[in-house]
């Protein structure tokens, strides 16, 4: 489909390439400056597609992520076997076949108050798969659906499978891309890009610094490095710092 080296962005009818290094492209159309931040090379490419549309961008995803997991189907070749098979959630990542999207802002800003999160998709990683909050249902917290979580801190249900919690598939207590969330915002791993823990984190664990992919800085979200029931790190807990946009 798309190469697993470039990522394909249309802009306006024209594409544009992007490659691995941390750098941002734009193209103009009809006087309209569109810039793609550079994280977005860090998707999939085979499950995500990056669209700019004027000064916003579409992230299209199939919802499946690029990894492991017990929840593929057991004739998958990235199934694996489960640590506990009885505490699965019901259902396979690939009996989903529908499709996800969501249009962000390519430069977002804060909004002048807080939005609370939702149940369901609040963002989508750059595996593929969506993000959820620390929340398993109405009035449910996730305490009491954390055993059917994988090694990855995912499982699927209502719809297709999604993380609630650090992606140790790809992230392990560093400064690696987890995704981006609804309101526009990236969400990257515990540690900043120094290697060190931000200790000036806002009420959703974001603040204002360099990233991997943007060395003069930007607002941006973390991990937060706060133990859950003893041994977990919840991806989101806290609320949209910018004005969210709904993942359909």
């Amino acid at each position: 489909m798309k190469s697993k080296n470039n990522l394909n962005v249309l802009v306006a009818g024209s594409f544009i390439v992007l490659g691995s290094s941390a750098c941002s492209s734009s193209t103009s159309v009809d006087g309209v400056q569109a810039e793609l931040p550079a994280a977005y090379a860090d998707f999939n490419q085979d499950n995500v597609s990056v669209t700019v549309d004027g000064s916003n961008v579409i992230i299209e995803s199939n919802g499946y992520p690029d990894h492991s997991s017990p929840y593929w189907s057991p004739d998958h070749p990235m199934h694996v076997a489960p640590e506990n098979a009885g505490a699965l959630a019901p259902g396979y990542i690939d009996d989903f076949s529908g499709s996800y999207s969501l249009t962000v802002p390519a430069a977002p800003d804060r909004a002048s108050s807080s939005t609370a999160t939702g149940l369901g998709p609040i963002g989508i990683a750059r595996s593929g798969a969506m993000i959820y909050d620390d929340q398993e249902g109405p009035n449910v917290p996730l305490d009491n659906a954390v055993v059917s979580l994988d090694y990855t801190g995912a499982h699927t249900g209502p719809q297709s499978y999604h993380y609630h919690l650090e992606p140790i598939a790809w992230s392990v207590d560093d400064d690696a891309l987890i995704g981006v969330i609804g309101d526009g915002f990236f969400l990257y791993g515990r540690r900043d890009l120094d290697g060190s823990y931000p200790g000036d984190l806002d009420a959703s664990g974001g603040h204002d610094g360099p990233t991997p992919h943007n060395a003069e800085g930007e607002y941006h979200y973390h991990i937060q490095n706060e133990l859950y029931l003893g041994q977990y790190y919840i991806l989101f807990p806290g609320d949209y710092q910018g004005s969210p946009n709904a993942i359909r």
